[in-house]
């Protein structure tokens, strides 16, 4: 929309709402954003098929978030998402058929304020998108069209899927060990549970291989120091999101990992131990809210 591309936003009531009186306010250090009056639809108000659709929702919204944009779903249409996992693809595929939908990752740390107001939170801000067959297509070089000139880093690639389990990898270890620690990277490592780390993010690698995408060598190489460095302040969202006492795309990173690898015969203890910790805290969540409830 900065770049003057046409933008619709689906959105919710509330958030409507909140777009009426703010605007669409964006904070990064690459440049802010003000937008008073965003284009946004409800997903009642849908009338028509779009070229490209978006979708950024957390994993355990994405049912929902499929009956919502479904009315905008053409012949023509290319559905984009940029969920953690593989998951998705197999549900998006499902539903509307694997023809219209493309693979994507994004790098980016961003979060809503209390007011709404989009803070990006770190340096990166990149966009990686493909068809899940590796060809070109008229609609990715659309696309790549479309994204020239936008703030941010557009990148097409032929090997989607294998950078999907890629990130997939990379993202189960550092949620698996920092969603079980309860800490930081560094402050496992300064525990002296680096070595733990290490064998979950093995754990995930050797998952990957039995599917017939190992991490290539300088994936490697990033994903082991990142989850192991002294000193690192980094952490999972997952993580984030327990210590809030909100939700978690528990089962899309990690149970549906760990089911992949047992369907494959991979051991992976570390990993089961990981999603029985999370399958706990969101029973404990269910059952403090119904208490709550009633």
């Amino acid at each position: 929309m900065q770049a003057g591309r046409d933008v619709t936003f689906l959105v919710r009531p509330r958030r409507a709402a909140q777009l009426a009186k703010t605007g669409l306010v964006v904070r990064s250090k690459f440049g802010d954003a003000h937008f008073p009056s965003p284009p946004v639809v409800l997903a009642e108000n849908i009338r028509a098929p779009y070229d490209l659709i978006f979708v950024a929702c957390k994993a355990y919204d994405l049912a929902h978030t499929m009956d919502s944009f479904a009315p905008a779903v053409g012949p023509d249409s290319a559905i984009l998402p940029i969920l953690n996992g593989m998951k998705h693809i197999d549900s998006l595929s499902e539903r509307f058929g694997a023809k219209r939908v493309l693979g994507g990752l994004a790098l980016i740390s961003a979060t809503l304020d209390d007011e709404g107001i989009v803070l990006h939170l770190n340096e990166a801000h990149a966009l990686t998108y493909g068809e899940l067959d590796g060809a070109a297509s008229p609609r990715m070089d659309a696309i790549a069209r479309e994204f020239a000139g936008a703030n941010f880093e557009a990148r097409a690639t032929h090997t989607i899927v294998h950078e999907l389990w890629e990130k997939w990898v990379f993202i189960s270890a550092l949620a698996g060990t920092t969603s079980l620690m309860r800490a930081l990277v560094g402050d496992v490592e300064r525990a002296g549970a680096a070595d733990i780390a290490s064998e979950i993010f093995d754990e995930c690698c050797a998952i990957a291989a039995s599917q017939g995408h190992p991490p290539r060598p300088a994936a490697l190489e990033r994903g082991r120091t990142m989850v192991t460095s002294r000193g690192s302040t980094l952490t999972a969202s997952m993580m984030k999101d327990i210590e809030r006492g909100a939700p978690i795309e528990g089962e899309q990173i990690i149970g549906d990992l760990v089911a992949r690898g047992n369907a494959a015969g991979v051991k992976a203890p570390l990993l089961r131990v990981v999603h029985a910790h999370l399958r706990s805290y969101e029973a404990r969540r269910e059952r403090e809210t119904r208490s709550t409830a009633s």
